[in-house]
């Protein structure tokens, strides 16, 4: 899934009305509580404003601010994604902190030409399987395959593989977490 997800582009506010390819719509708005986000009161303000309900001076007419405040609104939103992300990955590493040492069993959610990624059936908690951890052997990385294989004896890794991982170490300042294969 997570590959899938990076594979995405990032969906960005703008001004101009571009509707949703996967709805198949040529008009399209999203918005949910306008208590939430900035760009779902602008979307609100419209509606009103639209329906003739409000005054011209609550809503924003300039295209040239809409553009501005759309730009805004997306770099704003990408930040406090960030930050989230930030503190989710904080939090998971202090809780592994008590489970180095730990064993348990994951599905690889990424593969890149250092290691693998595994995320646990336990608590969705992500981890690097090292490539200088796996089995004695040099690692071909297979970008399309999303693969590592073994260049002498053909053992191979690949997305959504089931490990079995132990928790090697733990850096809550660097949010990462290292596991190591137990075979």
């Amino acid at each position: 899934m997570e590959v899938l997800l990076r594979s995405q582009s990032l969906a960005a506010y703008k001004a101009d009305n571009g509707g949703h390819f996967g709805l198949a719509l040529n008009a399209y708005a999203h918005f949910t509580s306008p208590i939430r986000r900035y760009p779902d009161l602008l979307v609100h303000r419209a509606i009103h404003h639209r329906l003739g309900r409000g005054v011209a001076d609550d809503y924003v007419h300039g295209r040239a601010q809409v553009e501005h405040l759309s730009e805004l609104s997306s770099r704003n939103e990408r930040r406090a994604e960030e930050a989230s992300r930030d503190v989710d990955e904080r939090l998971k590493c202090i809780y592994m902190e008590r489970h180095v040492g730990d064993v348990f069993d994951g599905l690889v959610s990424g593969v890149t030409s250092f290691g693998l990624f595994v995320e646990l059936d336990y608590g969705a908690v992500n981890g690097l399987v090292h490539v200088t951890g796996l089995p004695n052997d040099y690692y071909h990385f297979d970008p399309v395959a999303h693969r590592l294989t073994g260049e002498r004896s053909g053992r191979s890794y690949q997305l959504a593989d089931r490990l079995r991982v132990r928790v090697a170490a733990v850096s809550v300042s660097d949010r990462k977490i290292d596991f190591e294969l137990v075979e």
